[in-house]
This record gives structure tokens, C-alpha cells and sequence, in this order.
């Protein structure tokens, strides 16, 4: 099949680029080695990132994932530092939660990735096919000719945007993509019942507890009555340790008291299953010739939170309108395409930066918890903290030397 483009992976990145698409009238093919609903690990968190994609796309979407009673609505993060003091950060400084619709929202994976296939599956310029598996890449003129583990030719694109997740195989085996332990996190995820004190307002919370540094420990609230709770550290933290993640997950929920009573009547749904996460604690290449990485297959995901959905759905917005310029210029070159690279961090990168000074900060307890303390009293820092999940652009303000002279030495609220 002949098609101008291919999109491997019909994830939330790979499903935001064909739907962006879609809405500008142009056709695109849309292939993902499973068939959907399926399940995908990860945090099921939805950061305001997605709602503000949405709201560009089409606002009703955020109107009919809003009311879809597998999607959570929540209001806000909570951390936890090493000496146990909280810091609970609203996604907007000012919300009234009876009037306004809530700024993020929690949904497992199975359900979420399902409601964009089907949004997918409205517009006839996607042509959606699920159960195939590209596995072979070759350059053919100016054309990529896609194939299956056989051998068989599929497609044949002269675009392809590559959103097949953190183990994409056209980005290790085309771009050259490698796990470098020091940008890349291991995960393990397990779905809880009936685990108490969970926030009012549906807060995530991240731990970061002090023998488990610099990892964490998270728990994030799910419709009726559920919990997606699990653990994460860098993969050079893992090896250099030989942390065994599972173990030190249960041995985290029995050992601290505040934990252990809050799961003390909670029961384990499923396995418990891991997952890696290509970190954007460093620029890459994300294009090259006639091809775009987005999402996970991109390494865009936060390196403090570990969020990744939000990124994943700009950068397929992104690629997608590098998919209109080329067409209109007939340029599918790699200096081209580095337009799209510039697009998505000048959106991104201020965000990810400060994410990964605030990894860093984990490496010494005593600071996390001299931020944390100083955030309860200080302003400038707890807006700065949250300005992160409302995604303002940060750039300006830290290239201030009052900031940090603010942040260290102010006292007011």
C-alpha cells in the first residue's frame, strides 16, 4: 500500500497525530501491532498537556473524556519528601472545583488509549489497522518501504511518524536510538483495591522516601475505588544497587507506618509488571530523513514525575504539522525536518530541564527537604513548582538571578 503517511504506533502520540491530520483533510495510515482495547503499563496519569492538546484539536474532546466514568478528574500533586513533610501542589494556583472543569485527569491505559483509537476510527482520512507488526525498514528512493517479521512489504510512506513507545524498533535500528542508563528509568506497576486516605481532590502523590533515593514511590487514584501504585529509580541506580524493584515496592509499603496502615485492607489487582522510560533529561536528534519520533519512542518523558503523555500527544501534534510543511514544500530532507526538533523543545525543554535539576535534587535529602519545607513557606516556590503542571513558560523567570535570590532568601508567603 501507497500512502503519503505512515503512522507505527497507535498509541496516545501516534493516535494525536493522525486525528491532527485527520482535521487538517489530510489522509494517513495507521498501524499498531495490537488490536485495541489493549492494556499498556504505565502511571495512567493525564497532565494538563493533554487537555490543553485536546482543546486545540477539538474542545469536545475534553467535554467526552470528562464524562467518561473510567477518566478521574484531578486537581493537583502531592510530594512527599524524604523527611515525610508534604507539599501539595495544585495545578492551578486559583480553582474552584465546583465550577471548573479539573485540569488533569487519571485513566488506566486500557481505557484511555481505546477512547482515542475511537476517535480515530470517526474520521475516514484514518486508515486504522490493527494486529500488524512492522518490523523491517528500508530506504527506497525517496520513499520508506515498511515490512513485516516475513519480509512482506505493508507499506510503502513517504512520511513515517515513528510513536511505537520506549522499545520502538525503527528508532534503534534506523536512528540509532540506545538505552543510555543515566536518561532512562525503570517502573513497575501494580493496580490496588481499597487503598484509604486518598486525596479529597484525586492529588497524585510521589514519595520520595529516604532509603529508596533517588527513586520513588507513587500512588495515583483510579475510578471506583482503585489505585495505580508502584515504584521507579534511574536504570544506572538499579544496576550500580542491584535493586530489586518488586521487593523494595512491597517492602516499602510494609515498612513505613503512614503507608502501611493506608494498605492495610487494600487488595493487589493483577500482576505487578515493569517498564522503562526514555528520559528527556537531554536534547537528541528527533527526526531524519522523511521520519519524525514522538512520544516515548522520541525519549520525551519527564525525568522528575515521569510523565509522559502530555509530551506524547504535543510532539504527535508537532510532527503533525511538520507532515503539512513538507507536503506543501515537498522537502521530506533531515534539514528540513529539524524545524519539527525546534518545535517541540521550545515547547518542551524549559519543562524538562527544570525536571531534571529536580531529579537531581533527590541525590541530596537534605536539600529536597530544605525545598520542600521552604516551599510551604515560600511563594515564589511553590508557583514555580506548580507552574510546572500548568506549563507556563518558565524560561524568562529562571534566567533571573532574583529568582534564586528569592527562592533562597525570601520568607513571605
Amino acid at each position: 500500500m501507497h500512502t503519503d503517511t505512515c503512522i507505527i504506533g497507535a498509541g496516545p502520540g501516534g493516535a494525536t497525530a493522525a486525528i491532527t491530520l485527520a482535521r487538517m483533510g489530510k489522509p494517513s495510515v495507521l498501524v499498531d501491532k495490537a488490536i485495541f482495547p489493549r492494556d499498556k503499563i504505565c502511571g495512567d496519569a493525564l497532565s494538563g498537556k493533554v487537555v490543553e492538546v485536546f482543546r486545540k484539536l477539538d474542545p469536545s474532546l475534553v467535554d467526552r473524556i470528562a464524562a467518561e466514568p473510567s477518566h478521574l478528574g484531578s486537581w493537583g500533586v502531592t510530594f512527599v519528601a524524604p523527611n515525610t513533610k508534604a507539599l501539595r501542589v495544585p495545578f492551578r494556583q486559583h480553582f474552584d472545583k465546583d465550577q471548573e472543569q479539573a485540569p488533569g485527569f487519571i485513566a488506566k491505559r486500557l481505557d484511555f488509549d481505546n477512547f482515542l483509537v475511537e476517535e480515530c476510527r470517526r474520521y475516514p482520512e484514518i486508515d486504522l489497522r490493527e494486529g500488524v507488526a512492522l518490523t523491517e525498514f528500508r530506504r527506497e528512493g525517496d520513499r520508506w518501504v515498511l515490512s513485516d517479521k516475513a519480509g512482506n512489504t505493508v507499506i510503502s510512506a513517504r512520511m513515517v511518524i515513528v510513536a511505537d513507545g520506549a522499545h520502538s524498533r525503527f528508532a534503534k535500528v534506523v536512528h540509532g536510538q540506545q538505552v543510555e542508563p543515566k536518561h532512562y528509568c525503570a517502573g513497575l506497576r501494580a493496580y490496588y483495591k481499597g487503598v484509604q486516605g486518598m486525596d479529597a481532590d484525586n492529588f497524585i502523590e510521589l514519595h520520595f522516601l529516604k532509603d529508596f533515593l533517588p527513586g520513588y514511590f507513587w500512588i495515583f487514584p483510579l475510578p471506583n475505588g482503585m489505585a495505580n501504585v508502584g515504584v521507579g529509580m534511574r536504570t544506572d541506580k538499579v544496576s550500580q544497587r542491584k535493586v530489586n524493584l518488586k521487593a523494595r515496592m512491597f517492602e516499602i509499603i510494609e515498612k513505613y507506618p503512614e503507608l502501611k496502615d493506608r494498605f492495610a485492607g487494600a487488595e493487589l489487582q493483577g500482576k505487578v509488571q515493569g517498564f522503562g522510560l526514555p528520559l528527556g533529561s537531554r536534547k537528541r536528534r528527533i527526526s531524519g530523513e522523511g521520519y519524525l519520533l514522538i512520544g516515548d519512542a522520541g525519549s520525551l518523558i519527564d525525568p522528575f514525575t515521569g510523565e509522559g503523555i502530555g509530551n506524547a500527544l504535543y510532539s504527535g501534534y508537532f510532527a503533525a504539522h511538520q507532515v503539512q510543511r513538507s507536503q506543501a514544500s515537498g522537502d521530506f530532507s533531515a534539514a528540513a525536518l529539524r524545524v519539527y526538533d525546534q518545535e517541540v523543545y521550545a515547547r518542551l525543554w524549559s519543562e524538562l530541564k527544570l525536571s531534571h535539576r529536580m531529579q537531581r535534587l533527590v541525590n541530596y535529602p537534605w536539600l529536597f527537604n530544605f525545598v520542600v519545607n521552604k516551599a510551604r513557606r515560600n511563594k515564589v516556590l511553590s508557583e514555580t513548582i506548580s507552574c510546572m503542571f500548568e506549563d507556563l513558560d518558565l524560561r524568562e523567570r529562571l534566567r533571573n538571578p532574583m529568582f534564586y535570590f528569592k527562592l533562597l532568601f525570601a520568607n513571605g508567603r
